[in-house]
């Protein structure tokens, strides 16, 4: 029902840019929270930012004004703009879809598979 894949991920210096992807290859689903968390090694999942379907945004204290959430023009698709990295921002980055209206029997969140993002000189 929904599949939601991530791309965009790599390895860059400190100081640098990466941009993530996700989309969702399947049915899109209206209603919605959508979001970027990561999951450094030994650490929880924690939300990096999210981005709701009337485009309320939040943010992670974190990565507040250095990462840019943003919609593509296809329904369930997100970007994250990621700039001034640092090698603490090193962990796999998940996609995650939180539906707002459940159908009974449906699941209300989906995952991506993770995309790795390393910060390294």
């Amino acid at each position: 029902q929904v599949q939601l894949v991530e791309s965009g991920g790599g390895s860059v210096r400190p100081g640098g840019s990466l941009r993530l992807s996700c989309a969702n290859s399947r049915s899109p689903i209206r209603d919605n929270i959508m979001g970027w968390f990561r999951q450094a090694p030994g650490k929880q999942r924690e939300m990096i930012a999210t981005i709701s379907s009337s485009n309320v945004i939040t943010y992670a204290d974190s990565v507040r004004g250095r990462f840019v959430i943003s919609r593509g023009d296809a329904e369930n698709q997100i970007y994250l703009q990621m700039d001034s990295l640092k090698p603490e921002d090193t962990a796999v980055y998940f996609c995650n879809l939180q539906r707002l209206r459940v159908p009974p029997g449906s699941p209300a969140l989906y995952w991506g598979r993770g995309t790795q993002v390393t910060v390294s000189s």
